[in-house]
Order: structure tokens, then C-alpha cells, then sequence
């Protein structure tokens, strides 16, 4: 029975993880576009996903327990050592497209870090480029204009 329960966690966390992936991609074209309004829908879309994703594991991880009680914290390996081989089979299939998918999933949340990344490059230079420059306050010649006489030491002249 848990080990039924199991699979159907690790099923529903594929299917999650599948929804992430896809707002993932869709958050690609809208940092491209450059509409914030939207990034934040998306945003509070992915935090969603990631809270269901946090339940998902939390029974994933309770099933894994009853399925292998004498190791603390099972993983999905130590449970697929003591399961039956057609559960065993399927399980480790899961297992392995989830894993595709969270690398899939880890490139493709790069890549978006590098585009804002960027896009605040850009933001950075535009500004840096509109704002006017504070003119030199200190006291002294302009910085056009250097003293023609390096060796002397200060603007006190003893000699007077």
C-alpha cells in the first residue's frame, strides 16, 4: 500500500515539477518583453507551484518512511532496494525523468537569472547615461587646469 503511495507522490511531484518548468519557460519570454506586471504574476504563480511542491515532498518522504523504516530520511534509492520489481520499475522511471526535469529545470531558471541579470546591466548604463554629473565641489583649480609647478608642496609660500 505505501509503496502505491509512494509512486503516486512521486507522480504528482513529476506533474508539478512539469507546471514549474512551463512557467519557467513562459518567464523567459516575459523578461524578454520586459512586463513587470506580468513577471510578477508569474512570480507569485511560481511561489504557488514551489508551496505545493514543499506538501508533495512532505508525503512523499512519509510514505518513503513507512516503506523503509530503519533508514533515517529515506531517499527514493533506498526505498527502490526493498520494493517489488514492477513497483520497483515504474518508481525508478519517475525517478529518473523527475531528475531530467529538475537539470531541464535548473538550466532553464539560469538562463532567466542571466537575462535580468542583464536587463539590470542595461537599466544600470541607461541611468548612468540620462543622469547629469555632479560638477567638482572641492577647492582648488579645475581639473582642466593643473598647477604648472609639481614641486611645490602646498599653497602656503614661506618665501614671501
Amino acid at each position: 500500500m505505501s509503496a502505491k503511495a509512494l509512486i503516486a507522490a512521486m507522480e504528482k511531484l513529476l506533474k508539478l515539477h512539469k507546471s514549474l518548468y512551463e512557467l519557467a519557460v513562459r518567464k523567459t519570454d516575459i523578461i524578454k518583453n520586459g512586463d513587470m506586471d506580468a513577471l510578477n504574476q508569474m512570480l507569485k504563480d511560481e511561489q504557488t507551484h514551489i508551496a505545493a511542491i514543499n506538501r508533495m515532498e512532505m508525503e512523499r518522504q512519509k510514505a518513503a518512511e513507512i516503506i523503509a523504516p530503519g533508514v533515517e530520511a529515506p531517499t527514493v534509492s533506498a526505498c527502490l532496494a526493498v520494493m517489488p520489481q514492477a513497483e520497483r520499475l515504474k518508481l525508478e522511471a519517475i525517478a529518473n525523468e523527475l531528475t531530467e526535469l529538475v537539470f531541464e529545470l535548473k538550466e532553464q531558471n539560469y538562463l532567466n537569472q542571466q537575462l535580468v541579470h542583464h536587463s539590470l546591466q542595461f537599466v544600470n548604463v541607461s541611468m548612468n547615461l540620462l543622469r547629469p554629473q555632479p560638477e567638482n565641489i572641492n577647492y582648488g583649480p579645475p581639473a582642466g587646469k593643473r598647477r604648472a609647478n609639481k614641486n611645490a608642496q602646498g599653497i602656503f609660500n614661506s618665501k614671501v
